[in-house]
């Protein structure tokens, strides 16, 4: 048994391999084959065809940098407590320990970020 599972990371690992080798060929053989002659107009930031008014270069506040990381974290964990509840009855105590420490973690992190402010948008 432990042969065949040894032989299924061996295929993932072709396929990375074959992925990889690939999309670098792909990505070569463009650069190489595609033409390369830069304008002032073509080097323009286009806004929708609009004229671009001021600096594209925006700096933006880092409150919205933390939003989305704390949205991508409990979307993140959702992920993993979907599963886990369909399987609940079969784990036992022991998941439901564990589940409840992960719950606790992210709670912890949660009333941290909200007593930070980093939950208020404005």
């Amino acid at each position: 048994m432990g042969q065949a599972y040894l032989t299924d990371y061996f295929y993932i690992a072709g396929f990375t391999v074959i992925g990889v080798v690939f999309v670098s060929v792909v990505l070569l053989t463009s650069k190489l084959l595609r033409p390369n002659k830069p304008s002032p107009e073509k080097l323009s930031p286009y806004e929708c065809g609009e004229v671009p008014i001021g600096e594209p270069w925006v700096q933006f506040h880092i409150r919205y940098y933390v939003f989305a990381l704390l949205f991508v974290i409990f979307d993140i964990e959702t992920v993993f407590l979907y599963p886990w509840a369909l399987v609940y009855k079969r784990l036992g105590l022991f998941a439901f320990v564990e589940m409840f420490v992960f719950l606790a973690v992210l709670a912890a992190g949660l009333i941290y970020a909200w007593r930070k402010g980093a939950l208020r948008w404005a």
